[in-house]
Order: structure tokens, then sequence, then C-alpha cells
């Protein structure tokens, strides 16, 4: 499996085992597992490439020994702990039903008494949680042995061999961490930014702080440090060694503390680039040194990149910290409000040269009071680079507008504007919440990166425009991203005709299609008509579209190649990320000299795409090119006897799906195989057909063969039926040859089907064979189709798809002024004047024909008719 099955299959595992548990706790044990796991696993291979081997391990590696030279020294030395062979996790598997709760209850005990003194900040009550926790897994000990049992043998599934960098296991943490915050509801602000936002925040930073040889970050409220992980992760890509990045966290809660450890120390992060602390960030500020330690260790800390999502609009106490240098010159945030505390926290916290992104309410952009002193003195102080308006409903538990504001510590004298975005309409719908797609992120961070204004969507504001707004900076102020609203022409809703003021929202259309106006549109004087009814040939056939369509052919000719050298040619050795940002940068690239098409749009399929392609290419390059030739079984959960097992159901291409290399390499059986559905679709609808022929009198005398609802025959007590019919065959001639018909079709439909499973399974089985011979070749084939010919066909849909968009503009531009207000007058004439016409024929009382009358003159009839 690659990590996102693997990640897939755990969660829903863990989902089901966690029974009464509250997702909240129960993350914090599975999560503190993994880690157990991961650190056992490092120890067990740090060993083995020391010269231990498995007996060795067993035999000597315990803590009663104090050699310096012992593996206990040497391990909490290089490593900063030591694990016992008896506590490892290996060890607790080996056990089989011998295993029990206490077992773990002495490991972490052990763990705590065994750490490094050099490595204490880092591990030091890292596994507090899960120790407090496990008597919350059962009643009593035979219960919670079963529970921690079923949970190692789960999580024992993770590969841990370092061969992925650490990409697995902390995938499959984010996954976790992602899914427990999904279903914790308000909980969930209080550990995790979705992985979208964290992402689009990361890679501003990151384009920022290209070129640096040497990088600090810092989370002040760090939650499970997926802010922090994501920026690091990014900013790797464009430095060279990627331990040469520190990272800085604080976080309040002890629990969501330790899943910052956690994480950071998972993804082979040095733990000497790892400072954390557990503390309260606005009552106590980054320690300048260690108290053991105060000369050696002074800090100040100033950073290249803050990065935060602090809670929202959170109580403060605001008394004293007049004298704070966070929030000199600056002020002090309401203590009903501590958003604009958080942010001044981490702006002091930056080198002159730093940048950061805070994540925080809307209300921040316009509130008074405090606030609207503090907003005014960043403005003036010319520290707000960019404000980024996102999707309500992007985060876990809270539907509030939220916002991304960029600062930097220094900005150029120069540059005083504001770039404002409002990105609160790019997003994809996602359950209950809203998720920033892939290209919704790009196009934010590419607006950021290129300070560009964009109708709709983004514009530079001056500094002059916001002080005459009072330092207002209420995005909709500044950028207007509503939808137009639709009008009228007085004129051509009374006379017709289109105007011209309506078809100039065409006007890239026109611009590209210089000659297509014209062929649809005659008349002058500001109101035209069309030439033709037929808008969608007219537009399909004009020369200058036919221009643009093989243009843009043109433009993407050899894609799929460039795509097929870099993905298929160089699936072993390729680095994922790195050949992502060249192809989007080709991708791109081409769409430089196409017009009218968004090629965000592109990128946004590239990237559906990709995301698979990944997951491929991580078993490639960790199995080899032979895992395109691998099956797996195919593994289903299903109950029997009252208990969910997992149990097989044929194969699944270990890399291609089984329909791909069916479609491709047996379009003969394949094509047997449909022709033979067909003839069974035949088959019943024949069968319906009988059935609907029957009448109600017909379907009373034969119930017997029929349902409950009459909907359809029950054929095993046809023989009986039939037999009693015979009795009067003469009066029951044609219902006896229907039910005989209708029985002989039932043999059909019985053979049909029989012959149709015999022959899926004897096509799934050579399906099976098929892969597993496939030449090299073949296999190159089958990933052009699964990979390359998606993205491809994606992209070249795009112009027929603008096309058509185009065309339905037309027409409904036509429909609107067809009928006009003297057409609507003169069809209102005629009905009145058919409806007094028929209610001169109404007779009645002398009542009602007064009524009759009255109603008549309303109408416009003449009352002396």
């Amino acid at each position: 499996m690659n990590k996102q099955q693997l990640a897939a299959k755990i969660w829903e595992s863990a989902n089901r085992m966690r029974s009464k548990i509250e997702a909240s706790d129960y993350k914090d044990y599975i999560l503190g597992f993994i880690f157990y796991k991961y650190l056992s696993d490092k120890e067990e291979q740090w060993l083995l490439s020391r010269g231990y081997d498995a007996d060795s391990i067993r035999k000597y590696v315990n803590e009663d020994s104090e050699d310096s030279y012992s593996g206990k020294s040497i391990a909490q030395r290089s490593l900063g702990y030591f694990i016992s062979y008896k506590d490892l996790f290996s060890t607790w598997i080996q056990m089989g039903s011998d295993f029990s709760v206490d077992n773990v209850r002495v490991a972490l005990s052990s763990f705590s008494r065994l750490i490094s003194p050099s490595h204490k900040k880092v591990f030091e009550g890292i596994f507090n949680t899960l120790e407090t926790g496990l008597s919350k897994l059962g009643e009593n000990t035979k219960a919670q042995t079963k529970a921690v049992s079923d949970l190692i043998q789960l999580i024992n599934e993770i590969p841990m061999n370092g061969k992925q960098d650490y990409d697995v296991l902390g995938f499959i943490y984010e996954y976790l961490i992602s899914n427990f915050a999904a279903n914790a509801g308000k909980k969930a602000g209080e550990f995790y930014t979705p992985h979208e936002v964290s992402l689009l925040m990361s890679e501003i930073l990151a384009n920022y702080l290209k070129g640096r040889t040497e990088i600090k970050i810092y989370d002040p409220t760090s939650g499970s440090g997926s802010l922090l992980i994501n920026i690091g992760k990014t900013a790797a890509k464009y430095i060279e060694d990627k331990n040469r990045i520190r990272y800085y966290a604080q976080e309040l809660k002890a629990n969501t503390y330790n899943l910052t450890r956690m994480n950071l120390v998972m993804r082979g992060i040095l733990p000497d680039n790892i400072i954390t602390r557990n503390g309260d960030t606005l009552e106590e500020d980054w320690p300048y040194f260690d108290e053991a330690d105060p000369q050696g260790s002074y800090d100040p800390l100033y950073v290249d990149a803050v990065v935060s999502n602090p809670p929202y609009s959170q109580r403060w106490d605001p008394e004293g910290k007049e004298n704070d240098p966070r929030y000199k010159g600056y002020g002090i945030a309401p203590k009903s409000k501590a958003d604009y505390a958080f942010l001044l926290h981490d702006l002091y916290h930056l080198k002159p040269d730093g940048m950061m992104t805070i994540v925080l309410p809307h209300g921040v952009l316009f509130r008074g009071g405090e606030e609207g002193v503090i907003r005014k003195n960043l403005i003036e102080k010319n520290n707000i680079e960019a404000i980024i308006g996102l999707p309500a409903n992007i985060f876990f538990g809270t539907g509030i507008p939220t916002i991304i504001m960029v600062l930097r510590q220094k900005r150029e004298s120069t540059s005083t504007d504001v770039l404002i975005i409002d990105a609160s309409k790019g997003f994809a719908k996602e359950g209950k919440n809203n998720k920033l797609r892939a290209s919704d992120i790009r196009r934010i961070v590419d607006t950021v990166r290129e300070r560009r204004t964009v109708p709709k969507f983004s514009r530079l504001v001056s500094l002059k425009e916001i002080r005459e707004n009072d330092y207002n900076l209420n995005i909709p102020r500044y950028v207007d991203s509503q939808e137009e609203a639709e009008s009228y022409d007085i004129y051509a809703s009374m006379f017709g005709g289109i105007p011209e003021t309506e078809l100039e929202k065409f006007a890239p259309y026109w611009k590209e299609f210089p000659s297509l106006k014209e062929e649809l549109f005659t008349g002058e004087g500001g109101y035209l008509k069309l030439r033709t009814e037929e808008i969608k040939n007219t537009v399909k056939k004009n020369k200058d579209v036919e221009k643009y369509l093989l243009h843009f052919q043109n433009a993407f000719q050899n894609f799929g190649e460039i795509l097929a050298s870099s993905l298929i040619e160089g699936a072993e050795s390729l680095s994922v990320p790195k050949t992502e940002e060249s192809l989007t940068a080709e991708l791109f690239s081409r769409f430089d000299a196409v017009s009218l098409l968004d090629p965000y749009q592109a990128y946004e399929l590239f990237e559906k795409e990709y995301t698979e392609i990944a997951g491929d290419l991580e078993l490639i390059q960790t199995e080899g090119m032979q895992a395109i030739k691998q099956v797996d079984p195919n593994m289903l959960i299903k109950k029997k006897n009252g208990k969910e097992l997992e149990l097989q159901e044929g194969w699944k291409g270990h890399i291609l799906a089984f329909d791909l290399v069916q479609k491709r390499c047996l379009t003969e059986e394949l094509s047997e195989l449909s022709r033979k559905r067909r003839e069974l679709e035949e088959v019943g609808a024949s069968i319906e057909e009988l059935l609907e022929s029957l009448s109600e009198e017909d379907k009373e005398s034969i119930s017997e063969v029929l349902s409950d609802e009459n909907d359809a025959f029950v054929f095993k007590n046809m023989k009986v039926v039939l037999k009693n019919l015979q009795e009067d065959a003469e009066n029951n001639g044609e219902l006896i040859s229907l039910l005989k018909k209708a029985d002989r079709y039932n043999s059909e439909e019985k053979s049909l089907k029989s012959e149709i499973k015999e022959k899926e399974d004897t096509l799934h089985l050579k399906t099976k064979e098929t892969i597993e011979n496939l030449t090299e070749e073949q296999g190159k084939e089958l990933l052009y189709d699964k990979w390359i010919v998606p993205i491809v066909n994606g992209i070249d849909s795009l112009p027929d798809t603008m096309l058509q968009d185009f065309i339905k503009g037309l027409e409904s531009l036509s429909k609107k002024y067809e009928t006009t207000m003297s057409d609507l007058e003169e069809e209102i004439a005629e009905t009145s004047k058919e409806l007094v016409d028929m209610l001169s024929e109404l007779t009645g009382s002398e009542q009602d024909m007064a009524g009759i009358q009255e109603l008549r003159l309303l109408l416009g009839g003449d009352i002396h008719e």
C-alpha cells in the first residue's frame, strides 16, 4: 500500500476500535503509541548499524549495564534516550498472548527515567498523556490489555525503516491528526490547522525565504506542529541542507505540546534543531536564558519566519503590559480579545528581514477601540504586506470568517501599499467544511509573490486610500468580489435588440475572434440583432475560433511526452516535490501565449492527478519498477458470526488497476464479457415488458407468481400456476403463453448470469497473470495510460468547455430580449379578449351575472354588448 491507502486503513481500523472513547482522547493514545514505535524502531536500526544482531540485542541491550561503552550509554549519547530489549515495541509484538498493559506501563516509566540529560527538553514528559490515559482504555487490566494489543498490532503495519525519509510516517501521523480534528468539533481548533491553510501560509513564507542558507522558524501557538513542519518542508525545497532549519515552538496545553514534539521528532528533524516550550505565550515570553546556564544560553530569539494560528478572540490579562517590549509603540489589545496581542508577539520576534503569516478572525480588520489604534500603528509603521480573506467554514469547529495577515518587520520605504486579496470564493465543498483546492492555494501564492491586481480578486491599496478610510481594512471596501447583478436595458426591453453594452462583457472573445461578432450580429445604433439562430455552429465554424483551437493544440503538442519523460523514465530516482515544481512551471509557461483560458484550471487538473502519481512513485522508489508487476490480495471487512473479519476477495493491482489493464491488454475478453452483459440486460428488459403487459385482472389471477408489489415474477411458483391455468387452457391460452415465455427468459437469465460469473472469474485471473508477466515496455505504456492520459485529456478539453460557456452566454443574452414589452402587451390583450368572449357565454343567477359583467368590464369588455 502507498501512504494514502495505509493511512486510510489505519484510520478506519482505529475508528472501529475506539468504541466509546472520545476521539480527542483516543487521538492521544494512538499517536502516542505510533511515536513509541518510531523511537523503538529507530533504536533497533541504530543498534543493527553498529554491528548488533537480533541475538545480541536480546542479550545485551538492557539497563543493568553501567559501562560507558555499553549499548545503553552510547544510545543515550547518540539518540538522547534508551529503550531496553524487554521494552522494545517489536518485543511486545513477539510476546503474543503473554503481552499485558503492564508491559507498557513499565516501559513508559523506564523511558522517562533513561532520557539523556542533554535531551530532557525534547523527550521529558512526552508520554505523560499516554501513561495516565491507559486506564481509560478498559474497565480492568484484561480489557485494557485487549485494547492496547489491538492498537499495537494495527500500528505495527506502519513501515519505519527510513527508506522513504520519514515521509510515510509523517503523512500517516498528519492524516490521523486531521481526521481526529474533523471528528472533534470545536475542540479541533486547539491543535490543528487544516493542511491546505498550513500549506498556503508555508508557501508564502518559503517563497520569501528563498536563497537563505540558514533559517529559524517559530510557531508560538504550535498545536500539533503541522504549521512548523509544513513551512520547514516547503522551505527545504529551496535550501541546500535541510538540517540548517531550526524549529522553535511554544504551546500552552500539555497534551497538545506533546503532539508538537512527537510530530517534529518523527519527521527526522535533528533533536538539536528542535527547541520547544510548554507555556503561556502571552504571559511567559520566550526565555532569554536558561536558569541553569544564564550566560551560555542567552538568546532573545529573533527568527526568519513566524507562522501561527492562535485561538481566536481569547480573553487575556493586559495588566502591566504597558512596558512589555512586544507591544511598545503599537498599543495593548483589549482584555476580551487577544488577537492583536498574539500578532504583536509574533512581529516582535522577527528579524529585520523576517516575515510572518498569522490566521485571525475577520474582525481584526475593522474593530475600533484599542484594536483600531494597533491597526493604525501597524499601517503607519508599514508592517502589513498583505491581507488574505479566506472562505467561511474552512476551519474545523468554527464557521466564522478568517483571514491570513502577512507582515514584515521592515518593509522598503518605497513600498507602502497593502495587497488585499478576497479569496473567499475559491474552494471545494467537502462535507460540512470548505476546502482550499491546489489551484486556490497556487493562485493566492502567485498573487502575493507578484503583488498583482486581479479584478474581483485582489488589489494593491495605497496608504493614502487606507488613511482616507480611517484605517479600516475591511476587505469589501477595497475588493468587490460580488458577481454583478442582472440588469435590463429599458429600450431593448421595449423594442427588442441586443444592447452592445451588454455584449461588452464578451470583449476578450471579440478580441481573440475578430471576425466572429460580425458573423453573429447585424445592426447599428447600439442595438444589434442576430444574423442566425445557429449560434453554436457559427461559433464552432468561425475561422478565428478554428485558428485559436489549432494554436492551443500547438502550445500543448508535446506536453504528454514531457510528462512521460520526467515521470515514467525517471520514476525510480526523481524528486517528487522538485519534479512537481518543474512540471508546474512547464504547464504555466505554455499558457503565456494562450488567452481566454484560466491556467489555474489546468493546474487543478494536474495536481489532482499528481497526488495519485506521487503515491505510485513512492511505491516504485521503495520497491523498484517490479512494483508495477505486483498484485495484492483484495482484503475486505466482512461480518461473520457477528464479528468483523478481514477476508480476501480476489486480487488487485499494486499500482495498475485491473480495469485499466483489461482495457489495454485484454480487449477481446472484455468485449465478450460486455456483450454477455448486454444480453443479460435485454433478457431482463424482456421480462419487464411481459410483466407490464399484464392487465390488473391477469395479475389477480396469477398472484402466486408475482411479488407482493406485483413488480416482479416469483418463478419458484411458476409450475404450479401453469398447471392450474392448463385446466382451462382454452380461456387462459394467452396468459399461459406469456408465463411460459417469462419462464424461458428466466432460465436464459440464470444461464447468462452463470456464464458471466465464470467469464468474470476467468478475466480476473487472466488480468492477474497479465500484470505479473508484463514486459518493461508494456508496464511503461500502462503507466502512461494511468498517469499521463488523464492530464493531457483534461487540458485538451479546456478550450471546448470554455467555448460551450461562451455559447451559453450568447444564447442566454439573445433570449433575454427576444420578447419585448410590446409583444407581452399584445399577448395580454389577446388573452383578455379571449377570456371576455368566454365569460359572455356563461349563464347564472342575477347576482352571478352582475359579477361576471363587472369582471368583463375590468378585462376591457363592453358592458353594453
